[in-house]
């Protein structure tokens, strides 16, 4: 597997200037045409996006990976019921290997997919959302219907598409990352920019991700939200419990003091480090691994050794990982699984606000 952070890190071991950049450079420009015409055709409505018989709300980004996607449709579908709505959550299922056009991860009682099936992401929806039908597919006018004929949802969550322009949304969320919201400011494959910052135009709100109130908003950023008129909120990311090998649930509180080794095949590894640091673990070695790595045996033979060799206390990943995990069950019985959860500031009320006052607006339109 192809480690793209590594590639895009403009301060790692591969040359500012190399053949491999020089080609991914040239790839990138083919790659932001094709993405710059497509978006003209759907604005100019030569293309046309298919609506469907209930509110749809995407979830989206214009970067690859880690702005906080995953827990904040978790978030949002929580939101929605307290609301009195019933809500599916419709992914493409990234890393799915099930070739099917409607997959049924969850109908809202039952999880039926395994994370081969389903996808390291759509799973951990499903498990973190018992009650809520969560369903993959490329083709998310299809999921879409089917979620609505067969579970009589009232309202969609479209995890991680924005791009998607095939299915008519009529809320778009976009999630930037505080820190870096443009990534390195190059578009695929020679970054991870999918589309040009101007796309951001296209949002009902955004969210910043893993931020502190008093985080500055990029520039760029804050001029293309004023001039369009979108609301900014700002969200953190924190650990909410931690899973114990026997099963018992603990508060992020007890990671104080403890001796960990740590791994995680995530987009952003240095946040989960960060959140470490943060919670005062000491963190004795940490092993980053591509995102939605699938882990081998030699892997978490290694991964063993290093825990043993350290005398440590603890083997921790994040949820996500354990979602691939589930295959090596042996393995599972030795590792901390750290669940996290999105917060909005400085209130989540004033989200839940917003998002009521447009679906009401939906309702009222008809």
């Amino acid at each position: 597997m192809i480690d793209w952070q590594r590639i895009w890190r403009d301060d790692d071991s591969i040359r500012h200037i190399s053949p491999t950049r020089a080609i991914l450079y040239l790839f990138s420009l083919l790659y932001r045409l094709i993405v710059h015409l497509r978006n003209r055709l759907y604005d100019r409505q030569i293309l046309k996006s298919v609506r469907l018989s209930c509110p749809v709300i995407s979830v989206g980004n214009i970067t690859v990976g880690g702005t906080g996607k995953t827990p904040c449709v978790i978030a949002l579908a929580k939101m929605l019921q307290r609301q009195g709505f019933q809500p599916a959550v419709i992914s493409r299922g990234y890393g799915s290997k099930n070739p099917q056009p409607v997959n049924i991860v969850s109908d809202g009682k039952t999880i039926l997919l395994n994370a081969q099936a389903a996808g390291d992401e759509p799973l951990l929806i499903a498990r973190s959302l018992p009650d809520i039908p969560v369903i993959t597919g490329a083709k998310r006018r299809l999921t879409g219907q089917a979620a609505i004929d067969r579970f009589g949802v009232n309202v969609l969550i479209c995890d991680d598409a924005f791009q998607h322009r095939r299915i008519f949304r009529d809320i778009d969320i976009i999630l930037l990352d505080a820190e870096k919201p443009l990534g390195n400011g190059y578009f695929l494959p020679r970054g991870e920019l999918r589309e040009s910052p101007a796309g951001i135009h296209r949002a009902d709100c955004i969210i910043l991700t893993r931020v502190d109130e008093t985080h500055p908003v990029n520039s760029d950023i804050a001029g293309i939200a004023h001039a369009s008129g979108i609301p900014v909120f700002r969200a953190v990311h924190r650990f909410r419990e931690m899973i114990k090998p026997d099963q018992s649930v603990l508060p992020p509180v007890e990671l104080r003091g403890r001796k960990v080794c740590a791994f995680c095949g995530i987009a952003r590894p240095d946040s989960f480090r960060k959140l470490l640091s943060e919670a005062e673990a000491q963190i004795l070695s940490f092993i980053p691994f591509p995102d939605h790595y699938s882990y081998n045996r030699s892997d978490l033979e290694e991964l063993k050794n290093i825990f043993f060799s350290l005398h440590a206390d603890d083997l921790v990943t994040t949820e996500k990982d354990a979602m691939r995990l589930q295959s090596h069950p042996e393995f599972l019985k030795m590792i901390c699984i750290l669940r996290m959860e999105m917060e909005i500031k400085p209130s989540t009320q004033s989200f839940e606000k917003f998002m009521a006052a447009r679906l009401t607006r939906l309702s009222q339109n008809g």
